[in-house]
């Protein structure tokens, strides 16, 4: 363990349970500030309570990134490890800036220096996934056998959850959007301009937003209403058709100042090449509002649980938000919340009082404007903010991140790895994530078993080219595998 002299050492320790993004980020910006980098894992004995997993196992995780040059066990005072390595940076993650650091005063006697950092923001980390995981031969069950036996879930608990949907019923509200895929057959480049020709071929139209998180949850079994806005036109005929069909009540207020969104997306050989889209953002009128609230006290009193799906299109202004979160309070209603910010700009701490939130990483750095804090700060800020009681960050292909209270009131923060990373069409893997949540949550489920269940069914719907409901049937058929 001496130092290299001729090398500028970093040094990184901790537990490292779970090698989630916020590591991962912290180890690459480790490994770009010096030319050699070390990592201690805390033993069994150091760690106690906090050691989920085995020394070795972790130590073994850690060793296999491509970053890290020496990793060992910590098994004595960090003071002295440090005093033997002699790094030139020691680098912890930022949520210990102001909290008492020993390694101050021990690398203030070599000249070494103390970082604090969440590192970069933005990187993949999917190519370190896919070293230690064969995609094509593990299965769903092996990839979260660990997270599995730390919550003490089996598969006939899901399976008992999953068969309770028909038993709910739910309530959705917020933008009804019409995905149209238009395959084309590539001609080639264009002799006038830098442009690639293409032919449409075949057009394709499905019901997304709002529209899908209920179809989703009615091809689960639950009892499913829609509240909504469209405008006057044939998509707006044939969303609810689509829907009814799929045992959907739909019930809508119909806006003669926009047209029912559209948003088409023109692909060839498999890859999207354009999207483009049809839509208005403004809110709906006050008037429009107070018809979306009565139309909700009339039918939604019953309901075990209430989802915004908010695609930031102007069916949810704020003030609509806070009298129905205030509905869903005073009826004992469980309330989850998702607001989008692909091309457009959301905020999901402006749902207030959630269960559970469900935002990627960008779009809760987007709410909190924190770009630089590692996740379980960014997740902490986001409830404080939000008041929510728990939180799924997705990640894309690096999973699920899960902040959630533990067993004796503290907050947890756990991670569930992508179980599809050979995705056809990654559109509506978090619609189907929402609505499995909800309806886990309506029947009294924990949130390590919803994060679960939702996440399986995120990996059957990118299984799919289009944003297509997901049965019961096909979530039980894979928990009977």
């Amino acid at each position: 363990m001496s130092r290299s002299k001729q090398k500028m050492v970093t040094f990184v320790s901790g537990n490292f349970n779970i090698l989630h993004p916020g590591h991962l980020r912290l180890l690459r910006y480790a490994y770009d500030l010096g030319d050699q980098l070390v990592v201690g894992v805390y033993s069994d004995r150091l760690a106690g309570e906090h050691a989920f997993i085995a020394e070795h196992d972790r130590l073994t995780a850690v060793g296999s990134i491509a970053w890290v040059d020496n990793a060992f066990i910590i098994d004595e005072p960090i003071e002295n490890i440090l005093l033997q390595v002699k790094p030139n940076f020691i680098v912890k993650g930022k949520e210990y800036e102001h909290a008492h650091n020993v390694e101050k005063n021990i690398v203030s006697q070599y000249g070494g220096r103390l970082v604090f950092s969440s590192g970069q923001t933005t990187f993949s980390s999917l190519d370190l996934i896919q070293q230690s995981i064969d995609k094509d031969n593990v299965g769903w069950l092996d990839v979260m056998s660990t997270f599995l036996s730390r919550y003490n879930i089996d598969k006939n608990t899901l399976k008992e959850i999953v068969s309770k949907f028909d038993q709910t019923k739910i309530c959705i509200i917020g933008d009804l959007i019409i995905d149209e895929y238009i395959e084309c057959e590539p001609v080639g480049m264009s002799q006038e301009e830098p442009t690639i020709v293409v032919t449409p071929i075949e057009s394709r139209q499905f019901v997304g937003g709002a529209g899908i998180v209920a179809a989703h949850a009615a091809s689960l079994g639950a009892d499913v209403m829609l509240l909504s806005v469209t405008g006057v036109d044939g998509l707006a005929r044939f969303a609810r058709e689509s829907l009814e069909h799929r045992g959907v009540a739909v019930r809508v207020v119909e806006d003669n100042s926009r047209d029912t969104t559209l948003k088409q997306r023109f692909r060839a050989g498999g890859k999207s090449l354009l999207r483009v889209n049809r839509l208005q953002h403004h809110s709906i009128s006050i008037d429009l509002q107070r018809k979306l609230m009565s139309m909700l006290e009339a039918y939604a009193q019953t309901v075990d649980v209430l989802v915004f799906a908010d695609f930031n299109y102007g069916c949810l202004p704020q003030n609509l938000v806070e009298q129905i979160t205030e509905f869903g309070k005073r009826n004992s209603i469980k309330m989850l919340a998702d607001s989008q910010s692909s091309s457009q700009i959301g905020n999901i701490g402006r749902f207030v009082d959630m269960d559970l939130i469900t935002p990627t990483e960008r779009e809760a750095r987007l709410s909190l404007r924190n770009n630089q804090d590692g996740l379980v700060i960014l997740a902490e800020e986001l409830r404080k903010n939000a008041r929510a009681e728990s939180i799924f960050l997705t990640l894309g292909a690096e999973g699920l991140f899960i902040y959630a209270s533990g067993p004796s009131g503290e907050q947890r923060a756990d991670q569930l790895p992508a179980l599809n990373q050979n995705p056809k069409d990654v559109v509506g893997a978090g619609d189907s994530l929402l609505a499995c949540a909800a309806l886990c949550l309506a029947v009294g489920t924990t949130v390590p078993e919803a994060a679960v269940l939702g996440s399986l069914s995120a990996a059957l719907q990118v299984s799919n080219i289009g944003n297509t409901a997901i049965a019961r049937a096909d979530l039980l058929a894979e928990l009977n595998k």
